[in-house]
Formats: C-alpha cells, structure tokens, sequence
C-alpha cells in the first residue's frame, strides 16, 4: 500500500470478525442471511511473520503481516523495543517453543509471544501492548469538570490583571505563560489512563447501561479548553497521541474504556482544514478506531447501548467523524499505485473504521435515532463495488465493504443486484442457446409467459409452475389477442394487475387492516402453500427483473424473509388497534384478570365467524393476571406474525428465494427490500422529474412542454400517480428518488384530435402540439383516467 503517514507499514491485513460478531449479535450469521449487521471474512496465515525483540527475550511474532522487510524502527516511548524481520516461522518456532498467541489491542495482528514478556511493540501500527498494567505512580489526580473551571478562572483572572497592568496587548508568548497550570493540568490528564479514565465521573458505576461519564461536561470542557491559547490545545493532542500509542494496560473491561469515549468527544478530530492537521488528526482516530474495533464481547455491547443513549445531535457527530475517515482513506487509497479494490483489503485502517461504523449502526437499530440512509457513505459508491462483491462471494478473507452493507448506498446496492441478475440471466441463456446447438432440443432464452387478462391469475400461476426451472430466465409477457412487443412495459402492467388480483382480500389470501391500509397471510385461508409459493415467486420476479410492485405488505413481512426477529413494535404498523389493545394491557395499573377478564385465547376472524384459539394447552382455562400479562402478549404477538401464518409465510418465502437465493440479497436491510419491492410512495418532485427528461421533436422551452409541466404541477397528487402509472406502468417512484426516472416526452404531430400516447417499455410520453393549454390538460386527463393496456377502456 502507500507509504504510512507517520509510523505505518506496507503489507497485507487478515483478521477473523466472529468475536467481534458475537458481541453485537451473539450468534453467528451465514452469507445469505443478513440478520447480522455484517459478514465475516477469513483469516490467512499463510503470510510470512515478524518477530519483535526485546534484549534478551522475543516479544512477538506477527503471523499476518508484511509482504516486505521493514527497517527497525525505534520507539519513542522505550528504548528497549526493536523490530525485526525475520522469515522462518518453523525455524522460529522450534527455537521458542513455549510462544503464546495473541492481537494487537488497535490493528488486532495476530501474534507471537514468549509467556515471560510483560509488553511487546506491535510491528504493523507501533502501538506498545502491555501485557500487565503498567501504572507508574501519577503526580496529579482525574480532574473534575469544576476544578478545571476553577484553574482557568484562575488563570484567566491574572491574564486580566496583568492586561491592566500593562495597559497594552500581551503577546501570545506571555499570554500562555499565565496558563501554564491549565496546559500541565491538561498534559497529566490526557497523557495518563489512570487520570484521564477516571476524569469527569457521574457517580455511577461503570455497567452495560451507563458507561459512568458525565458526557455533558465532557463537551463543556472541550468548549472551554479549546477558548484557552494555542499551546495548551497543542499539549493535549500531543498528550493524546502519546496516551493512545501506549494506554499501558490491556482493556478488558467496560470500566477500562472510558478514556476512549473523553477523547472521542475532542471537536478538533472533525477537523481537517489543512494537510499537517489532516495528517495528525487522521493518526489519532486511526488508533482511536482500531482499539474500539478489538475491545472485547463485553465492552463491545456496553459501547452499543451507550451510544444508544447519546442525544441524535451527539450521535450524528460520530457517525460524521467516522464517515470522513473512510473517506479520506479511501480516497488515499483511490490514487494508489496498486489499484481498487487491491489499495484497501489489506487496509486494516478502513476495516477498522467500519467495525467501529458497525457499533454506532448497533446502537442506531436500538434506538432509531437516525434513518438507515445517514450510513451511507457516498465515496464507497465510486470504487468498483462489483470487484468488492465478487471477492466478498469469494471468501478471500480480504477486507470487502459487503461486509459492511450499512455503508452502501441504495442506488450501489442495487446496481450489484442488477448486475448479478443479469449475471445469472446471461448464464440461463447461454445453456438455452449451447442446448439447441449441440443437442438439439429446443429452448427459450426467454421465459415467455402468453395470459389472458379475464383469467389473469390462473394462467399467469399455472405457466409460473411449469417453467419453475427457467424463473431465472429474463421475463417477456405477451397478453392474447392484444399487439405489442415487451420490452419492459407489458412486464410491468403485469406485475401490477396480478399482485393487485392476488392481494385483493375478496381473493383470501391475504387480509387487510384499514385503519394501515396494510395486508398480511390470512390464517384461515382455503388455499394450499403452491398459491403462497407462487406468490412469493411473483415478489422475487420482480426484484430479480427491476420492477416496482404494488405490495402493500408491512416491514414485518421482509424483515421475516430476511431472518431478522419481528415483536409488538412491527405488530403495530399493521395492526394498530390490536397492539393499542396489548399495550393498554401491559400499562394497566389496576387488577388485570378482574377488569379485562382475558383467558390465553388469541381470536381469530374466519371469513365473518369469530374463532377463538388457545396460546396454551387449555388457554381458556387459564386468565390472564397482573403477573403473567407480559407472557400473554408475547404469545399473542408470536400467533399473530409467527405461528398462526407459518404454513403461509414459509411456502411465500420458499417461492421467494427460489428465484432471489443470491447473496447480492443480503446487502439489504429489511426497510431497503420493501423499498426496492414497492418503490418510494414520497410526493413527487416535479422538478426533480422536469430536470431529468429527455425531449425528442420537441423544445425545452415551447408553449406545449411548458404548458405540460404547469399543468401536471396543478394535478392533485392522486393525478399525478395516474400520470406516473400512465407513461412508466408504475405510479411509485424509484427507491432512489425521481432523479432515477429519465422520462421522455415525444412528438405526434401537430395539433389534432388524438390522444396523448405512451410506449411504458421507455418511459416515453407522446403529445402533439396542441393549440390551447387547456386542449393539452383535456387530452391528457382523458388519457389518463380511461386507459386500461395498449386501449381505452
């Protein structure tokens, strides 16, 4: 890679994730299931080693690292540490038999060291590990938020005195003079663990829950000292970077880590106004980073909650800071010699960063402060993310941000999604073309199916059963006894008028809440799992062909399909009125089996009867009380989205997967596939959608476009959804916005009595050069509203 900044080396970094993992998620999570925050890469230990001496003794062995020789360097801290190089592990090995393993606590090298060494110098980030707390007695205590506003009054009360005195200006050399107790109150703090870990304390004990800081005068000190002159902010980033370079004891508890979280809320890390501060700053949270990402299970879920209980503004500040770190390495990496994706999977900086973007996205699925899109870092989405994609499928072991899909915008997620289903149409084309050479049977490239509209449903899900093998084959529809060709917009009417058929309760498939205009598996629906199986192959023809349906089905539904757990909180969004009931339950202050009289029944609507179904063996012997409300209600919610539907639910998401078993799939968070599936129902843009249309035989700026765009403006928003359907054969917008539309608007002719037309397979609206804006907005309401197909109805 590029030459280090300060003290890095060149080489290649591998680590295993699954520690780490399991401290967020506490299991282990496969490619195709993306109940995880990430993925995991590999280990290789096949790189040749370096070993770190101290006089007398091998500290360490690093097992990961280094595709070159490195020259010693010394550190400043000790004179006593010396790297070396040395290439014969086995030779190594035989000699020192008795070499314990272990990682560096900030770049998590995996290494080699003798039992008896006490502390070792980490050969890739110079970062000094000690084995044992090495604490030397301090001359000055933790400092409290008040004891430093009593110093610097102090000290700014002499500055005033002596300006009195003087009757002039000081000069910055006498002026930082008068707070030299600030700068070496300032430098013992922030250059110890032992001052620093335990400065501006709460008064509670250190748990998963508080993480014992007072994070209010943390911030009201960084204000006050970075008021202060010059030298006394240049001693405490000096202090820092000495701090964090050697903490001088292992963090294995939560109680250790408090330092980190003092220092992460310096303003001047979001700094980066010029390229000696750059480089300084950048050096600090590199190591800032790399000891969050290798702290251990326990610290890592303290770090999730407490960042959960930052306010959004605090929290919004990490994930900024956070973001322009991968940035700028990113872009370092961009102008390197070696190329992308190569510059950055040996990166241990970046991968680093994203484990720590990885906490905060945690501590965010906890709290909901911030939408998912505010994770996104838009540099990534100008790297080939396919290269990335393809060696992530690959399981090199090498850093890929699809480990990391919360950092991927939903515009690249969806380009790897369509390149990889056209990857694999491409795949299904080329058997269908080698099959009629070579052995001569016949087969479509295409899987071709020929409906009737009256008999929508059955012909569509009869023909989707007998080309099961070809779903994966690019999808052309042909309507009997209706001309056209499909080259796109036949595919989407399609998928409208069927999902719309399959999803209308009268059907009894699927039921529907009013008060959420949303719908969910009906319970006691007659059909049998093929239907459900269909169904769910309908949903994933759609993702797999890039088109927007018109599903109204609840987040619960893709959070399911994707393996992630659903409670009372998505029973809600579907269900309001039930989870309303369930609460008031919980919230009761009163005698609950008295007043509510509830037995452990769930009931159940069965076509206009009301069915009552036991939670338990004998539920309705059994009333619920004061006591065992919270197990009721989580039996209830458990029937409602889980049990009741799972002969429904598991054929669906059978049928599903079956065409979209991919891993490009897992990239997305259960919020993201319901957008990719339904498309975005925000208000139109008009002049977003203006600014991306093409004009073929027209002018921007003549009568009849401009009278188009005023009067689609005036359209009620229901209009314009009918507009929208009319031209594309969809009325959502993309998940990327209207920007992604490219609409065009064509010439007819000149003023006539014909209709305005569209051809939906481009997006393309046909006009003609109507004589009055009010002819132009007749026309086209008439279009729009008595259209049905290639006809009017």
């Amino acid at each position: 890679m590029e030459t280090n900044d300060m003290t890095e080396s060149t080489g290649a970094y591998t680590t295993s994730f699954e520690p780490w993992r399991q401290s967020i998620h506490g299991t282990f999570v496969n490619r195709t299931n993306t109940e995880s925050y990430m993925t995991t890469g590999q280990s290789n230990s096949a790189r040749k080693p370096t070993t770190v001496y101290l006089p007398g003794q091998v500290a360490a062995i690093s097992t990961t690292h280094n595709n070159k020789e490195q020259s010693p360097s010394p550190l400043s801290i000790s004179n006593e540490l010396i790297t070396v190089t040395n290439t014969e592990v086995n030779d190594e090995d035989q000699q020192n038999p008795d070499l314990a393993h272990g990682k560096c606590m900030c770049c998590s090298s995996e290494l080699r060291y003798q039992e008896t060494v006490s502390r070792f110098r980490c050969p890739e980030c110079d970062t000094v590990n000690d084995l044992k707390p090495h604490i030397r007695k301090q001359p000055n205590e933790p400092i409290t938020f008040r004891q430093l506003k009593r110093t610097v009054a102090k000290c700014s009360a002499k500055e005033k005195a002596a300006r009195r005195e003087m009757e002039e200006e000081i000069d910055q050399k006498n002026l930082e003079k008068y707070y030299e107790p600030v700068e070496k109150m300032v430098e013992m703090t922030f250059g110890s663990w032992v001052c620093l870990n335990h400065s501006f304390l709460n008064d509670k004990e250190t748990s998963l829950e508080d993480s014992g800081l007072n994070m209010t005068e943390i911030r009201d000190a960084y204000r006050i000292l970075l008021s202060l002159p010059v030298n006394i902010i240049r001693g405490m980033m000096t202090a820092t970077d000495k701090l964090l370079k050697r903490p001088s004891i292992p963090l294995r508890r939560m109680s250790d880590i408090r330092f980190l979280l003092i220092i992460l809320e310096n303003p001047l890390l979001s700094q980066y106004n010029f390229q000696a501060e750059t480089k300084h700053h950048h050096n600090l949270l590199k190591r800032i980073f790399g000891i969050l990402s290798c702290l251990n299970n326990e610290c890592h879920q303290g770090l999730v909650n407490w960042f959960a209980k930052y306010t959004t503004e605090g929290f919004s500040n990490k994930i900024h800071l956070v973001h322009m770190f991968i940035t700028y390495r990113v872009t370092r990496a961009q102008r390197s010699r070696h190329g992308l994706p190569a510059a950055y999977e040996s990166d241990w900086k970046i991968s680093s960063a994203a484990r720590t973007m990885a906490l905060l996205f945690a501590a965010n699925h906890q709290s909901n402060k911030l939408p998912i899109s505010d994770f996104y870092n838009t540099m990534i989405d100008y790297i080939n993310l396919l290269a990335d994609f393809e060696s992530w499928q690959s399981r090199s072991g090498k850093f890929a941000f699809c480990q990391y899909p919360f950092l991927i915008s939903m515009g690249a997620k969806m380009q790897i999604l369509e390149a990889d289903a056209k990857r694999q149409m491409e795949t299904k084309w080329r058997e269908a073309f080698f099959n009629m050479l070579f052995h001569q049977k016949a087969s479509m490239p295409y899987l071709v199916l020929r409906v009737r509209r009256e008999n929508l449903i059955e012909d569509s899900l009869r023909q989707l059963a007998q080309n099961e093998l070809d779903l994966k084959k690019s999808l052309r529809i042909e309507f009997v006894g209706e001309e056209g060709v499909d080259a796109g917009g036949l595919r989407k009417e399609w998928f409208l008028l069927l999902v719309r058929s399959l999803f209308d309760p009268q059907y009894g498939m699927f039921t529907y809440d009013e008060d959420a205009n949303l719908c969910w598996f009906n319970p006691t629906s007659f059909e049998n799992e093929g239907q459900y199986f269909l169904v769910g192959i309908v949903l994933g023809l759609a993702i797999y062909n890039s088109t927007i349906l018109d599903i109204h089905l609840p987040t619960a539904c893709y959070k399911k399909l994707l393996g992630h757990p659903v409670d009372i909180s998505d029973l809600e969004i579907f269900r309001p009125g039930l989870a309303r009931g369930l609460r008031q339950l919980l919230e009761f202050e009163g005698d609950v089996e008295s007043t509510f009289c509830r037995a452990f029944v769930a009931e159940v609507d069965a076509f206009g009867q009301r069915q009552s179904i036991d939670l338990i063996p004998e539920g309705s012997k059994h009333m619920v009380t004061n006591e065992n409300r919270q197990h009721f209600v989580d039996l209830y919610v458990n029937h409602v989205l889980n049990s009741s539907v799972e002969r429904q639910f598991g054929a669906f998401r059978r049928g599903f997967y079956h065409v979209c078993g991919g891993n490009a799939l897992s990239l997305f968070r259960p919020q993201e596939i319901e957008l990719l599936v339904r498309g975005s129902d925000e208000p139109l843009e008009i002049d977003d959608l203006c600014g991306q249309t093409e004009y073929q035989g027209f002018d921007q700026d003549e009568d009849t476009i401009q009278h188009f765009w005023s009067i689609m403006k005036a359209m009620d928003p229901s209009v314009q959804r009918k507009l929208l359907m009319f031209v594309t054969g969809s009325d959502r917008i993309p998940a990327t916005g209207a920007t992604q539309m490219n609409l065009k608007i064509a010439c007819g002719g000149e003023d006539c009595n014909r209709l305005p037309s569209a051809h939906t397979c481009f997006n393309q609206l046909v006009l003609y050069r109507y004589e009055t804006k009010e002819k132009l907005e007749h026309m086209l309401k008439t279009a729009i509203m008595e259209s049905q197909g290639f006809y009017v109805k």
